[in-house]
């Protein structure tokens, strides 16, 4: 939680941070900020102090909705700044931020540093500062590391109350997916249609996603998954636009859009046939769905989430698939972990891999997935299901947002001919 950030800070020995860009779509700022229009930002704090958000004139309405202290860059003179150091627009950047940290109290130590920016933008001041402030050492962390994910792993009662808000979003948006497909025309070659009778395409239900998705007021700014044959039997294929949508064939449909401005994901996948399925698809999606529900069985308080994918990895592997267990990279079978954390970043701690870290448990507070799944590409068929869970205070493991988990789907408008 944000009230860790100055133990981590301690323990990373960071004397202070800054975090670069805009509040919207950059899950550091809008940690600290709220998020909100504010573009081209810069946010510092010292350690043991608060923070300061420096921000430009136009937006000082949305900056202080931040409820952090203020400061905006008018305070100083750029054009004097850019006159001293002859026009060089990354030096004269560098010089204000030698300003503003000497505001903040930060002349000396080590400085973390965050964001989501211009790399060139960033590496170019950054370079001009050191040395302007030869006592300052800047300090990248690894993403899956940082003092920003450790302190997002764990949520509180309001971050989850806006992931769950996503997570009826998500389901609202898939159930409409779902009567949408299974009231469709269908031809005599099993093709969907569309109300003008043509062929329905994946990119036809993408559109629609889209649409729904929007009317909700939230966004899909990583994408989404809606793939069908041979493209589910890839996990992060989204899709060919130009497949048609036909019956007995297994489709993907891995959803998880944010809050407008980039704000609190949900992650949600269920696997469906539309009509029918082969016997082969039935008992693959049988497997899947009994792992499912026998890892929300065992689920329990601050075990290492790596423990339940070495279980997923057992029991694939005895019912004769390849998983990460013993296989180098597979490609079919069970093919990814288990599951992650899910929150400002669509993936962030804990992770499930087999080689992270014991210390990354399910621990009260923290959200997570639970998505196993099964690959086929050459056989035209994947499966995964996936659930978003809160781990309570209480210790209880909770889907944030229930929805059936039917495989086949039967059409209202088409009556088998097998």
């Amino acid at each position: 939680m944000k009230s860790e950030l100055d133990a981590l800070m301690q323990a990373r020995n960071l004397d202070a941070f800054i975090v670069f860009g805009n509040a919207e779509h950059n899950p550091p700022m809008t940690y600290l900020t709220g998020g909100g229009h504010v573009s081209h930002a810069t946010l510092i704090k010292k350690r043991g102090e608060e923070a300061a958000l420096f921000f430009g004139d136009m937006e000082r309405d949305e900056a202080a909705k931040s409820g952090l202290k203020l400061i905006p860059y008018s305070k100083y003179d750029m054009n004097a700044l850019i006159k001293k150091s002859k026009g060089n627009g990354l030096l004269a950047a560098a010089m204000r931020c030698q300003l503003m940290l000497e505001d903040m109290g930060v002349t000396s130590g080590r400085v973390g540093v965050y964001g989501t920016y211009d790399l060139s933008a960033i590496f170019g001041m950054l370079s001009r500062l050191k040395k302007l402030m030869p006592a300052l050492k800047f300090v990248g962390e690894a993403r899956e590391d940082s003092i920003f994910m450790r302190a997002m792993e764990t949520k509180d009662e309001a971050e989850v109350a806006r992931i769950r808000r996503m997570g009826k979003v998500t389901t609202d948006v898939v159930g409409k997916v779902a009567d949408f497909l299974t009231s469709c025309d269908v031809r005599d070659d099993e093709v969907l249609l569309n109300v003008d009778s043509s062929a329905l395409t994946v990119g036809d239900v993408h559109s629609k996603i889209r649409l729904w998705v929007a009317e909700h007021g939230a966004e899909l700014p990583s994408g989404f998954i809606f793939s069908i044959g041979r493209d589910a039997g890839v996990p992060h294929s989204v899709g060919n636009l130009t497949d048609l949508m036909k019956l007995g064939q297994t489709i993907v449909f891995d959803i998880y859009p944010a809050e407008a401005g980039g704000g609190y994901y949900y992650d949600f996948t269920r696997t469906w046939s539309l009509g029918y399925a082969t016997p082969e698809a039935q008992a693959l999606f049988d497997q899947v769905k009994e792992l499912y529900d026998h890892l929300n069985d065992n689920f329990d308080l601050n075990v290492p989430f790596k423990h339940y994918q070495q279980m997923a990895c057992e029991y694939f592997e005895g019912k004769g698939h390849q998983t990460p267990l013993h296989t180098n990279a597979p490609v079919e079978g069970y093919v990814h972990s288990l599951g992650h954390g899910v929150g400002l970043n669509i993936h962030e701690r804990p992770f499930s891999g087999l080689m992270n870290g014991d210390d990354q448990r399910l621990a009260p507070g923290v959200v997570v997935t639970s998505e196993p799944g099964l690959y086929y590409p050459e056989k035209g068929m994947g499966f995964r299901i996936e659930d978003t869970l809160w781990v309570r205070p209480d210790g209880r493991m909770e889907i944030l947002a229930e929805y059936p988990y039917d495989f086949v789907l039967p059409m209202k408008k088409w009556v088998s001919k097998k």
